[in-house]
């Protein structure tokens, strides 16, 4: 019988070092997305897949981050006063239950396999989902939610995948792919970082992972890899050679890399015009902007 995902890792103990000099001062995942930190959009996806426990990995200097979720009576109390209910129940949907979150820190950075692992007494003996708030996806149901729905009929470990130009594969974790299914594909084997030319496809994994504590287990035996880091892949690839299953989830939706400028740039202009209130405003000026080029020629 497979059990229900209900435990999420949010590694999060990275410096942001790529967003300096906004990151000496705030958590990454707490820079905004039009009117939400990345962060936010990260947990509403887990809640919706149903996920009940969420387990920080962070790392000095991450009390911001702490703080967010936190309770805030005295701004609570004063919306309540000024009758302004749509905002505090935007506020309320921020907060986490006592008992709901928990916060491990990652002394060394050693990578996402060490980060993952350093939550290991906190995941047992359960299936576990891993996401990356880094990589802010838009669809109509969430990532996560297609990924547990798809868990509940293979079991095993699965990640999100998506295609990626031949040239940009050496930027990610590739899959092997044994069978390939449509939305679904099996998995033969997976490469960190391919060297140039070298990818066995163009299938790369992205921040969303559905494992079992088997993965934990292989952690505690790898050394480090690829970068001077642990991989996270290196361990989910040791259950493909103990034959068992490993699967690839073509996502519905469109991925954001919110770990770069110009990623987060591209994301806050496509969540801008996904919203009603700022579609028509943000639309005219964009279409300003675009035409400023030409109007110099």
């Amino acid at each position: 019988m497979k059990r229900k995902v209900t435990k999420a890792i949010f590694p999060v103990a990275g410096l942001g070092t790529r967003f300096l000099p906004a990151t000496k001062s705030i958590p990454k995942e707490i820079m905004t997305l039009v009117d939400r930190p990345l962060i936010q959009y990260a947990i509403d996806e887990a809640r919706a897949a149903g996920i009940k426990e969420f387990i920080f990995v962070t790392s000095r200097g991450k009390g911001a981050l702490e703080d967010y979720f936190d309770h805030a009576p005295i701004l609570e109390s004063a919306l309540r006063k000024k009758k302004k209910h749509d905002l505090l129940n935007t506020l309320k949907s921020t907060n986490m239950d006592s008992g709901e979150i928990a916060y491990i820190r990652q002394h060394r950075a050693l990578g996402l396999g060490h980060a993952v692992w350093c939550a290991r007494r906190l995941i047992s003996n359960e299936p576990f989902a891993v996401i990356l708030p880094d990589d802010v996806i838009a669809a109509e149901r969430p990532c996560l939610q297609q990924m547990t729905e798809a868990y509940a009929e293979t079991g095993g470990c699965m990640v999100a995948a998506m295609e990626v130009p031949a040239d940009a594969a050496s930027s990610y974790g590739v899959l092997d792919v044994k069978e390939d299914m449509g939305s679904m594909v099996s998995v033969k084997g997976m490469v960190e970082k391919p060297a140039a030319g070298t990818a066995p496809s163009n299938l790369a994994v992205i921040g969303r992972y559905i494992l079992t504590p088997d993965v934990l287990r292989n952690l505690n035996r790898i050394k480090a890899g690829t970068g001077g880091e642990i991989q996270l892949t290196d361990a989910i690839a040791q259950e493909i050679e103990s034959g068992r299953g490993v699967y690839g989830y073509r996502f519905r939706g469109q991925r954001f890399d919110c770990g770069s400028k110009a990623g987060f740039l591209q994301a806050t202009v496509a969540f801008g015009l996904a919203r009603p209130e700022l579609r028509e405003e943000f639309a005219r000026y964009l279409q300003a902007m675009a035409s400023l080029p030409h109007a110099a020629q």
